[in-house]
């Protein structure tokens, strides 16, 4: 295997938490790019939401608990990692780096934790597998028809990627800046053309949502797959219920990081109905909104198994490549194991026990 020659950075000096890199990816990003980032939808309700519900989640110091020989340890789908803190799938990846994808996956790797790459990457999915040295998950968006939508993935998993995570929240997903030379969905066929419109017929009913999945194509897919399949962008505990009776293997509480329907509550909101109402019947992961250990320790507490970090890795990306991205993942760890410690919690099973609890 031929590494790919990744460019050569340092960790700038003073950076001492995740958040100390964006200032400095915000010098480093041109306007239009930082703003592609780090904006929500329409007047960002849902992504101040996100930040607020975890301001408001108080901490309770437990002393003189026997927390030695602690861990972050966790298994997932057959694979160990060292810790909950998974890389959430961003697109175009190359916007914010030279390295894009790669170099997020190597980072991944080199601190023993796991990637989803997204169906928007900017480099071939081979070659990002590749960099990782070790299996991936991939993230899947419908590609307007059955046939599509299976080549792709059939694809990724030819590669190597050992799971699907099914993104069902953002049926129209398109860049909301225009991308600059070689930039690009590079592993997508080209778009397919919205079906012609009928008089009295709706361009959002019957054009853009034609071809957006419904549950019948989830089930279908599920059947066509023979790995772990999760689905992403879970609200209510009612479609939490639907994922699980068709058979999915987990889902993924998501508002898209409020960049997609805007005013819905905050996804923290929302998680211990849907862990309820799951039950131990799949794995449940939670994204939007994490920008610290503590932020991941209090997804956890409230019944995640695993976390998702999105913005915060980018902004290590935009810095310094892939050593950013190890970086921001060994200092959210270190706090997580930090806020884990001065709770009494030894292990990341206990707070499933205080759960019960």
């Amino acid at each position: 295997m031929t590494l790919p020659q990744l460019t050569m950075q340092s960790v700038p000096q003073g950076i001492e938490t995740a958040a100390d890199y964006r200032l400095l990816a915000q010098q480093q990003l041109n306007a239009e790019v930082w703003r592609y980032l780090e904006h929500g939808a329409a007047q960002g309700l849902t992504l101040r939401a996100n930040a607020d519900a975890f301001e408001h989640v108080g901490l309770m110091a437990r002393p003189l608990a026997n927390v030695r020989g602690g861990h972050t340890r966790l298994q997932l789908f057959g694979q160990q990692f060292e810790h909950p803190l998974l890389l959430a799938p961003l697109a175009y990846q190359r916007l914010f780096h030279a390295d894009g994808e790669q170099a997020s996956a190597i980072a991944a790797n080199a601190q023993s934790g796991q990637m989803v790459v997204s169906s928007l990457a900017s480099q071939n999915l081979e070659q990002i597998i590749e960099a990782a040295a070790q299996p991936l998950w991939f993230q899947l968006y419908w590609q307007g028809d059955r046939a599509r939508t299976l080549r792709l993935a059939r694809r990724a998993l030819s590669a190597g990627y050992s799971a699907v995570m099914f993104t069902v929240d953002a049926p129209v997903k398109q860049a909301l800046m225009s991308l600059p030379n070689g930039i690009a969905a590079v592993n997508l066929e080209p778009a397919l053309p919205l079906p012609g419109l009928l008089a009295g017929q709706s361009m959002v009913f019957d054009g853009w949502m034609a071809q957006a999945p419904c549950g019948d194509d989830l089930a279908w897919l599920r059947e066509q797959l023979n790995v772990p399949l999760l689905v992403k962008g879970i609200l209510h505990p009612d479609d939490a219920a639907s994922v699980v009776a068709i058979g999915c293997d987990g889902l993924v509480v998501s508002n898209h990081g409020g960049r997609v329907l805007d005013g819905v509550p905050a996804s923290l909101h929302l998680l211990p109905d849907i862990v309820q109402q799951v039950a131990g019947k799949a794995i449940v992961l939670f994204d939007s909104g994490i920008r610290s250990g503590r932020d991941a320790f209090k997804a956890m507490a409230a019944g995640a198994d695993a976390v998702m970090i999105g913005r915060p890795y980018i902004w290590g990306l935009s810095v310094c490549g892939a050593l950013g991205v190890a970086h921001v993942l060994r200092l959210m760890r270190d706090e997580l194991e930090m806020t884990m410690a001065l709770s009494g919690i030894a292990e990341l099973a206990d707070f499933k026990a205080r759960l019960r609890h």
